[in-house]
């Protein structure tokens, strides 16, 4: 079992520096294939990087007013786009445990405009929310990175209302080997502490939250993966491909990015 604290300091570390770095990567490219968002969303919000592999709003039914907490909101786009979804009289709260990310995101909140909008400091093991006040719940590519997804999913259950929602874009992988379990650069990239899909669905069952279902799947390609790194990570500069072209076939069809939807009866 990784010791918790460390593997979250190592993540924290990876993401300073990579959004110290970033040059604003919103496409399919970043970590890996991803569905675009809708550009006439994005279209009017300030220039933001994202580290996610999805778009966790696409599918979702908020409604104006509503309450949406992004778990791991780095640069904020996602709080961006949901606090267009809920309006000025709707809430949305972001929780990252990044100082740096912090920061990008607040600016980025203040550019937009969104007095709805806030970002707390804390881990999402333990979130700075009350509990049952929650209508959504969101997350882009971040759970994978928690060393103890067990209580990143009670938690989960316990912020929402009853019959409040989460839908979260994530990465699960199958049967990787234990070198790639304990490599530090390969859990900071989204794949090293994922799990299988049945066990990510299993979680969120165990935690109390019904109706839970995978509703968008892909499949990366070892050329996918490669690229997710070479975005995400620009400081490794030609290091990521000597490196994958040894490793990368190892990867190949094992793993996914999907859209998991849940609720909380």
């Amino acid at each position: 079992m990784p010791d918790a604290t460390k593997v979250r300091n190592q993540v924290s570390d990876a993401y300073t520096e990579a959004i110290n770095k970033a040059t604003g990567c919103c496409g399919p490219t970043c970590c890996g294939p991803t569905k675009y968002y809708d550009p006439e969303v994005v279209a009017d919000l300030p220039a933001t990087p994202s580290f996610g592999c999805g778009d966790p709003l696409a599918f979702s039914e908020v409604e104006a007013g509503q309450t949406v907490v992004d778990l791991g909101s780095g640069a904020g786009l996602d709080l961006l786009v949901a606090a267009k979804k809920v309006g000025s009289a709707g809430h949305v709260i972001g929780v990252d445990m990044t100082d740096a990310m912090i920061e990008v995101a607040r600016k980025n909140v203040a550019s937009a405009g969104f007095s709805q909008v806030e970002v707390r400091k804390g881990i999402i093991e333990d979130l700075p929310i009350e509990d049952g006040t929650v209508d959504w719940v969101i997350s882009n590519c971040v759970i994978n990175l928690s060393p103890e997804k067990e209580r990143v999913f009670a938690e989960i259950a316990r912020v929402l209302r009853p019959g409040g929602h989460m839908l979260v874009s994530d990465i699960v992988a199958e049967d990787l080997p234990a070198w790639v379990r304990e490599s530090p650069f390969l859990t900071n990239a989204c794949i090293g502490g994922a799990i299988s899909e049945k066990a990510y669905l299993g979680g969120l069952e165990a935690a109390g939250l019904v109706d839970v279902e995978v509703v968008e799947k892909v499949t990366y390609t070892s050329e996918s993966l490669l690229a997710s790194l070479k975005s995400d990570f620009p400081q490794m500069g030609g290091a990521a491909e000597v490196i994958w072209e040894e490793i990368g076939p190892q990867f190949e069809g094992k793993v996914h990015s999907i859209r998991v939807r849940a609720r909380k009866a």
